[in-house]
């Protein structure tokens, strides 16, 4: 079987939708980072995400017949992530997310800097992700969509089925919220 990497989206959610599986191993390929790191993010578990990415996925295979291009793909798969993320939270009773500092390392490059740098980056770390776990839920999943996963306005908007000029607004409440929590 010749590998779909070469198709461009269309195509590939086109013949994903007649039932090609392959069709549909690609997209998952293409967007299961993404979506897992969201759903660590908001869970805190990797267990978690794990589950929650491969139920994502499986909802996404099922209902990808009757899937339209009202949104993109990308939006529609981080809308049912965020849903069933939602979901076991609410059932879990807790909201909890991934300390930054720990993305934050997976991200840096090797040439690590001077110990006092890297304690006064941790601290800096550890201080926003305090001040993060003191706004509601709306902003935490907000600021995550905007800043961490670098979402448009628009496609935020599609995700958490609210106006764009909500968006705006929360990400700007979000962002103020944040700042007060801040230590100075």
């Amino acid at each position: 079987m010749r590998p779909l990497s070469h198709l461009d989206e269309t195509d590939c959610i086109a013949r994903a939708q007649r039932g090609e599986v392959a069709a549909f191993s690609e997209l998952v390929a293409r967007y299961q980072e993404r979506i897992y790191r969201f759903l660590l993010r908001l869970t805190r578990s990797q267990e978690d995400a794990r589950e929650l990415a491969q139920e994502t996925f499986l909802n996404a295979y099922q209902a990808l017949p009757r899937w339209r291009a009202d949104a993109r793909l990308s939006t529609w798969l981080f809308r049912i992530a965020r849903n069933q993320a939602l979901d076991r939270l609410r059932r879990a009773r807790h909201v909890a997310f991934v300390p930054l500092d720990e993305v934050l390392a997976e991200q840096l490059p090797a040439d690590a800097p001077t110990p006092e740098a890297a304690l006064q980056a941790r601290q800096r770390v550890a201080a926003l992700e305090a001040a993060l776990a003191q706004l509601p839920v709306e902003h935490r999943e907000i600021l995550l969509l905007r800043d961490i996963e670098n979402l448009p306005y628009e496609d935020i908007a599609e995700v958490l089925g609210i106006r764009l000029g909500t968006v705006k607004s929360r990400i700007a409440r979000a962002r103020a919220g944040l700042l007060q929590h801040m230590p100075r």
